[in-house]
């Protein structure tokens, strides 16, 4: 099976996937995306993402190496590796996708009923407001960029075959592990 996560920046869709992840061992591996874009914190190179340069980046394509890709902003490219879905699977687990709003809508459109695409929502533009400027890692104008984009992506929401309102962590919690348990 296949889990495609998708949401606004800020949504909690991160937060969701780690759920699935320590709370069902072995039975879930998150796909790591290919991106341009700086690690943050303490991200490291091959666990949450592989940080490519942009040259890297159109070497991979031109290889054919995604299943999707997609320039999410000027200069910023995020990819899935299709060698990332045959490692996972190989390895008899369920594969995670923790994607932006464009590639899941990709994945889905791509992998079609083998995939279960989750849309993560956030209870209101405002809460997303307060979860980016909460982070504390971003400059207003991302903040403000991504707002306007997750207005957008938003409107997305009826492409996906659930749509998860992560207003609480607890009940979006919950209602996760239903999910999970009906599709188990």
């Amino acid at each position: 099976m296949i889990y495609i996560f998708c949401a606004p920046s800020g949504s909690g869709k991160s937060t969701m996937v780690n759920h699935l992840l320590t709370t069902y061992p072995g039975k879930f591996e998150l796909s790591i995306s290919c991106t341009t874009r700086a690690p943050r914190g303490e991200e490291v190179h091959g666990r949450e993402y592989y940080f490519l340069s942009q040259e890297e980046f159109r070497q991979k394509i031109a290889e054919d190496a995604f299943i999707e890709h997609e320039q999410v902003y000027e200069g910023l490219y995020y990819g899935t590796l299709k060698s990332e879905i045959e490692r996972i699977e190989a390895a008899g687990k369920a594969v995670i996708f923790d994607v932006d709003v464009k590639g899941g809508i990709n994945l889905k459109r791509i992998l079609g009923e083998k995939a279960t695409s989750i849309f993560v929502c956030p209870p209101s533009i405002e809460e997303l407001s307060r979860r980016l400027h909460g982070r504390g890692d971003t400059s207003e104008e991302m903040i403000q960029k991504r707002l306007a984009k997750a207005a957008i992506e938003m409107e997305d929401a009826p492409k996906f075959d659930i749509r998860l309102i992560n207003n609480s962590l607890e009940q979006a919690f919950a209602d996760l592990d239903k999910i999970v348990k009906e599709h188990i």
